[in-house]
């Protein structure tokens, strides 16, 4: 039987390797609370056995690295990237984004749905394998995917704007893609994420060609902010607008959270310690 194989980054950047629907693999996490895990799923403490639990969960529950993969959803937090690429879809600030999926790799679409289910409650798609059922799943609901399917942002950019898209949405998690992906296109919208561990030299330059960055436990992209961030939206794992085109995404996604807001001008970063990841890396 081919191996469909799979590795993630996740729950406090543990590497975790999927193989035909089974964990296979499960490393030490680089922190040992997240808030955001706390809040959604009641974790308090990262470790091996939770994470593998996490991710099994996973499978289980939307068919994760599986044919029967759920690729559209609800909201999953107020604030993230593909909330915030969703809504922008919605509004028209965007005309396409360009993100990852695992069983598919790199993915670009119009369909707010679709950008919104097959990031929602993922993060960290490091390797993939096609997987035939969620492939013609995204197709099917206005998805377009590399030929042959990989993770590489900068040519999903390269193909959004050969299919004549303008405003473009588009997720890098290295220093690398988010500067090839500014040369290609001075107009995307970048948004940077997966930054845990990131040195404090490239977060300074990630900052340059960013226009949305995700605080994620990096204590320097929180140090950065004070310089750099025009918003912030959410206090334990932040997102901070750099550029006021992240800014007006930002804005408009708070139009469509259903929770209370307060809106302030205060200096930024606002971290209540209480609320942050820990250790910072």
């Amino acid at each position: 039987m081919k191996k469909e194989r799979h590795v993630f980054e996740t729950l406090g950047k543990a590497r975790v390797v999927v193989e035909n629907e089974k964990v296979v693999e499960v490393g030490k996490p680089l922190l040992k609370y997240c808030p955001l895990w706390d809040k959604m799923r009641g974790i308090k403490e990262l470790n091996e056995k939770v994470i593998k639990a996490n991710i099994e969960f996973r499978i289980r529950d939307f068919g994760m690295c599986t044919a029967d993969r759920e690729v559209e959803m609800d909201t999953f937090v107020g604030f993230g990237a593909s909330e915030t690429f969703m809504t922008a879809l919605r509004r028209g600030l965007l005309d396409t984004t360009v993100t990852v999926c695992e069983g598919a790799g790199t993915v670009i679409t119009s369909n707010p749905a679709l950008v919104q289910g097959i990031g929602g409650r993922l993060s960290g798609v490091i390797e993939t394998a096609p997987v035939e059922g969620i492939i013609k799943k995204i197709k099917a609901i206005g998805g377009e995917i590399l030929e042959p399917p990989a993770i590489d942002q900068t040519a999903g950019l390269q193909m959004a704007l050969r299919l004549g898209y303008e405003r473009i949405g588009v997720t890098v998690p290295t220093l690398a893609d988010a500067k090839r992906c500014r040369a290609i296109s001075k107009h995307a919208v970048i948004f940077g994420v997966h930054l845990t561990g990131i040195a404090r030299k490239d977060a300074a330059e990630f900052c340059e060609f960013a226009d949305l960055i995700t605080g994620c436990a990096s204590p320097h992209i929180r140090a950065l902010a004070k310089k750099k961030a025009l918003l912030q939206a959410g206090t334990a794992i932040p997102i901070f607008a750099l550029t006021s085109a992240g800014k007006e995404l930002l804005l408009e996604r708070a139009k469509e959270v259903e929770n209370t807001l307060l809106l302030n001008t205060m200096r930024l970063p606002v971290l209540p310690e209480e609320r942050q990841p820990k250790p910072q890396v």
